[in-house]
């Protein structure tokens, strides 16, 4: 079934993963990014002169895992190796830089860092060049990368396996992790490299891409039907517990070993870069399945996060900021674009007053809404053409009603509001009151309940003062948010 997923949900994950840990294990190299213009062609050979303007190194492979979940809010600890060169150094300084990452590196004398350098002209990437020796880890290493894993795991919620394919993961290594893990109850993520999925059996999920996913199983993998039959041989053949396929513009499957399966679509974004895209997935997916996350809702903060990072440049990451951002955007998409900022409802206004209609406002909080709410609501639309309610942000309702107010967010809230046929647009505000909201959009008509005067509703003067009028709403016995929870909780209202 294709899941919308639910942005009240998602938001709540965020909250709570700024208080887990997630174990990273695998392959990490230095990304460099060497950017500038082009504007003329070599005449040496068919080839564009890169000027070169800036230089860039990040963290990459399992350290941008680590990179995205720190993003997000949580904390990654990482158990990787490097080299004893002048790129391993480079790799231990930046995971020092980001105080969201715990590093444990192993220094190996006998590897070299890998690095990948991306040349880039304008957003356009031109070349990639790869420095690498990949090689089985030594004995010693390998017994040091499980040694500690196992330490980390007792403060970690997730186990994620990385696997470039750059010789940290071998069979032996894997095997021993997801034994480990699964003796401590951690679920298993793996970003999994190659076709021999048989090194991944046990793990709870395994994330390949559509082309991946082809060359594992053996057949094409173009349509819906042939993904499912896919990743479900994947899971028979591997005792897995599900796969998500990440599916690029399509979004992404997830296909359970209890034969669920679960399609996300991908948000409409300008692609400008997929590099680390999958991290990103890999990232948020762990950091959602460790605040306590269903793997469908998870998968489905994943998909949010990737559509952010595959619009940025480079192997970049999907912040919490950005997620908050996309959820916003999608709750307004859904609810007809009724939530808006203040400039585009301005706009708006605008169109309704040069059609001759006559704009109403009334605000509140909203928490819980009940039917003296919607009466309310009722009222004051039919007093205008087109109504505004103003609603209280979560910081705002928490200074006027205390701690553990609201009940519902505020993406919670304005989406119920939007479902409402007399709510034609919301417009969220931070201050105490919205008296800067009713300076700006100069509504006809201001609408309160009528446990206020004309005199004590915020903004009567102002309104009065250009010709609007007040109207005061006849109020419904017996319901508020209040006394609900109140009852909720088994205390007197």
């Amino acid at each position: 079934m294709t899941q919308t997923p639910d942005s009240a949900v998602l938001l709540s994950l965020l909250d709570r993963a700024t208080d887990v840990r997630v174990l990273c294990v695998g392959d990490v190299m230095l990304d460099r990014f060497i950017s500038g213009s082009v504007d003329r062609i070599s005449p040496e050979a068919p080839v564009p002169i890169l000027r070169v303007e800036d230089e860039a190194h990040m963290l990459g492979g399992v350290g941008n895992v680590a990179r995205n979940i720190a993003a997000i809010g949580a904390t990654a600890e990482v158990v990787t190796v490097v080299g004893d060169d002048p790129a391993g150094s480079d790799v231990a300084g930046l995971f020092k830089d980001n105080p969201g990452i715990d590093a444990h590196l192993i220094a190996d004398s006998e590897r070299r860092t890998a690095i990948k350098t991306r040349y880039i002209g304008g957003t356009q990437q031109l070349l990639r060049a790869d420095r690498e020796s990949p090689s089985v880890l030594s004995d010693m290493s390998a017994a040091k990368i499980v040694a500690a894993a196992k330490k980390a795991m007792k403060r970690c919620a997730v186990l994620v396996l990385s696997d470039y394919g750059k010789g940290v993961l071998s069979p032996a290594v894997i095997g021993e992790l997801i034994d480990l893990a699964r003796k401590a109850g951690i679920p298993v993520i793996v970003d999994p490299k190659g076709r021999d999925f048989w090194r991944y059996q046990g793990a709870d999920v395994v994330t390949p891409n559509r082309r991946e996913l082809a060359e594992a199983v053996g057949h094409p993998t173009n349509a819906e039907s042939e993904i499912v039959d896919g990743a479900k041989s994947l899971i028979i053949d591997n005792d897995l517990g599900a796969v998500l396929v990440t599916r690029s513009q399509d979004g992404m499957t997830l296909v359970s070993a209890e034969g669920t399966v679960d399609h996300l679509q991908a948000e409409a974004r300008e692609v400008f870069d997929v590099s680390g895209a999958g991290d990103t997935v890999v990232a948020a997916l762990a950091a959602g399945r460790a605040a306590g996350a269903s793997w469908v809702d998870a998968a489905a903060l994943a998909n949010v996060a990737a559509g952010i990072a595959v619009a940025k440049v480079g192997t970049a990451v999907a912040f919490a900021d950005d997620i908050v951002q996309a959820l916003h955007h999608q709750d307004r998409e859904r609810s007809g674009a009724k939530v808006l900022g203040l400039e585009q409802l301005k706009d708006r206004v605008s169109v309704w007053r040069r059609g001759g209609k006559k704009v109403g406002f009334t605000n509140g909080c909203f928490d819980l809404l009940h039917p003296g709410h919607v009466s309310l609501l009722a009222q004051a639309r039919a007093a205008c053409d087109r109504l505004i309610v103003g609603l209280n942000s979560d910081s705002s309702v928490r200074a006027l009603k205390g701690e553990g107010r609201p009940v519902q967010n505020e993406a919670s809230r304005s989406a119920v509001l939007a479902s409402l046929g007399s709510v034609d647009a919301i417009v969220l505000f931070s201050d105490e009151t919205p008296i800067e909201l009713i300076r700006a959009l100069k509504p006809d008509v201001l609408v309160k309940g009528a446990d206020y005067t004309v005199e004590t509703v915020v903004g009567s003067d102002i309104v009065l003062g250009y010709g609007g009028r007040v109207v005061l709403a006849d109020l419904e016995d017996g319901h508020s948010t209040t006394g609900t929870i109140a009852r909720m909780s088994g205390e007197k209202p």
